[in-house]
Formats: structure tokens, C-alpha cells, sequence
């Protein structure tokens, strides 16, 4: 009886000090259970068990452009380009090409004259055979290929980037923009469009107060006019010079006209295209324009006669270096 009264007391002790200790050990452990350490030694949880899930990166972009929706690789690596304007875009971007037309190319690009371009034509005649040899992810045209846009666009996929010139500054911001996404510049494209913006501005205020001005192209002895919302309209529509005849008929090619319709206008600025020394033929311009007729006129008298660059105005246009070489030009004849 004794020793079974012994035993008891022995086991309610015993169960004391284990209650005892499980309490301690509860408090060490800041009042609450926690479950087993991983192998890392931080603790397992369902989070930590499932990783985070991550932005899917976008690779193929849908480019909406004026001859339809094109899916283009982002980053694409081997790039055809037929728009002088697109080719001094990416040139000032720091993009490779791997083929252009290399016929009539102008001289600021004649880096692209290397045998290490493929040569893919001229302007109006892509050579299909030399575009499929090099098997390009990305083909960018403009006006003059656009009739081959859909045979192109069986090679790879083909984008249209010719500058709307109703709206100049939108459809060439518009363009930029659309490369920039393409190869990863946007920040760059950003950069370079607010500072055209900038020195666009600067012109605007100068011409807007500098009379009447009239753009012609002079080409193989004869003469036609651009008004607003024409091919060279950007010298009225963007940079501020008010056109000296509100009339002049919105045309490809220009309206033709004669020396004795620029004596009747009487220009303050002429401005001047010469397609002949473009196109690689000789300069005739300034012998064609400096005539008897003319010397009586507000911009000979005046030295306002400005001979443009061709290379910019003509074959090109609509790149981030010719649209920013065409304003410091215009800007620079203002006296």
C-alpha cells in the first residue's frame, strides 16, 4: 500500500516537471509554434515554396502602320531598310542593317556603300532574289516601294514608315516612336525627338516673321512649286514661313510652273531643290534659277535664294538626322 502510494506521488511529480518544461521551452520560442526550418534554414511556408511569378517579356509587337498590321520581333537582327529617312533613324540609333539599296545613296550615309550590306536594289525595284539570300526579320519601306509591299511581305515581315505630309510631325514622331519600340530606344527616341522639337520651335519664331517664302524643285531644265500640306510643305506647315500663294496644287510631282509665276508672286525667300544633282546627274539649279527674269525679284536682290540639300529634302526626309538637318538648314538662311 505504501509503495503504491509512493509510485503515485512519484508519477504527479514527474508529469509537473514535463508540463513545466513545455512551458519554458513555448516562452524561448515567443509564445507560438513554428514550423520546421527549410534546408536554407529559414522556415518552410507555402509562399516560399511557390517562386514569385514573373512579367512575361513581350518578343513579338503588333505594328499598325498605313498598308496594314504587321507582327515584327522585337530586337530583330537582320534588318532590310529601303527609306533613306528609317536607315539615318537607325544609323543615329546605333542599329545594324543588313542590307539597303544601294543605288543613289546619299552621301551622309555612304557608310552603308560597304560591301558588307547587301545590296537590295534600288528605290523603285527591290531585288526579291538578294532580300531572300539574306533572309531578314524585318523589311521597312516608305513611298516608293509600296507597290511591292505585298511580294515583300511573303519574304518577311514588312513594316511602312513613309512620312504623312498633312501631318509631318505627327506621322514622323509616329514613325520614331515605332522604332524605338522595335529595337528597344525609346528612351533614346524620346531624347532626340524633344530636342527637334526644341530647335523647331526656335525656327518657327524667326520665320513666322520673316515674310512670304516658295519652294520649288528644279529638274531637267523645268521648275514646279510645293505649297502646304505638300511633299515639302514642312517649310510652311512646321517651320512658320507663310506661303507666298495659298493655291499652289497639292501634287507628287509639284505644280509646274514658269519664272514669270515666281516674278508675279515675288517671293521674300526661295527656297530650292535640285532632283539632277540628287538623282547623281549635274547640278543645274543655280544656273536654271539665276536668270535675267529673276534679278528684280525681293529674294535674288535680297540674297534669299536658298539652295537646299537634296540629300535630306529629296532622297530622304523623315529620319531622325534629316528632319534635324532640314530645320538647322532652313534656320541658318534667315538673315
Amino acid at each position: 500500500m505504501k509503495k503504491s502510494l509512493t509510485l503515485i506521488v512519484m508519477t504527479f511529480i514527474l508529469a509537473i516537471l514535463v508540463s513545466a518544461c513545455a512551458a519554458n521551452n513555448s516562452k524561448e520560442n515567443g509564445g507560438s509554434s513554428t514550423p520546421a526550418a527549410s534546408p536554407s534554414g529559414s522556415a518552410a511556408s507555402p509562399e516560399a515554396a511557390t517562386p514569385a511569378p514573373t512579367a512575361a517579356v513581350e518578343t513579338e509587337l503588333t505594328i499598325t502602320h498605313q498598308l496594314g498590321e504587321t507582327k515584327v520581333k522585337k530586337n530583330p537582327q537582320t534588318v532590310v531598310v529601303f527609306d533613306f529617312g528609317a536607315l539615318d533613324s537607325l544609323d543615329k540609333l546605333g542599329v545594324e542593317v543588313a542590307g539597303v539599296p544601294q543605288a543613289n545613296i546619299p552621301p551622309y550615309l555612304s557608310k552603308y556603300e560597304d560591301k558588307k550590306y547587301a545590296n537590295v536594289g534600288s528605290l523603285k525595284e527591290p531585288d526579291f532574289e538578294a532580300i531572300n539570300k539574306i533572309k531578314p526579320d524585318l523589311i521597312i519601306i516608305s513611298g516608293r516601294q509600296s507597290e511591292a509591299y505585298a511580294e515583300l511581305s511573303k519574304i518577311a515581315p514588312t513594316i511602312y514608315i513613309g512620312v504623312d505630309t498633312k501631318k509631318y510631325m505627327e506621322s514622323f514622331t509616329e514613325n520614331m516612336k515605332t522604332l524605338g519600340k522595335i529595337f528597344d530606344k525609346e528612351a533614346v527616341v524620346d531624347q532626340e525627338l524633344a530636342a527637334i522639337d526644341q530647335s523647331i520651335q526656335t525656327l518657327h519664331a524667326k520665320a513666322s516673321t520673316n515674310g512670304k517664302a516658295l519652294i520649288i524643285l528644279s529638274n531637267g531644265g523645268k521648275i514646279s512649286a510645293y505649297g502646304a500640306g505638300s511633299r515639302f510643305g514642312i517649310l510652311h506647315d512646321v517651320f512658320g514661313f507663310a506661303p507666298v500663294d495659298d493655291n499652289i496644287e497639292v501634287t507628287t510631282h509639284g505644280m509646274s510652273i514658269s519664272f514669270e509665276y515666281i516674278v508675279e508672286k515675288d517671293p521674300d525667300y526661295l527656297f530650292v531643290i535640285d532632283r539632277d544633282g540628287a538623282i547623281g546627274e549635274e547640278a543645274a539649279a543655280k544656273k536654271l534659277v539665276e536668270n535675267e527674269l529673276m534679278k528684280n525679284t525681293k529674294a535674288m536682290k535680297n540674297g534669299h535664294i536658298v539652295y537646299l540639300d537634296s540629300n535630306y529634302w529629296y532622297l530622304s526626309g523623315g529620319g531622325l538626322l534629316s528632319v534635324s538637318e532640314m530645320v538647322k538648314e532652313v534656320d541658318a538662311s534667315i538673315k
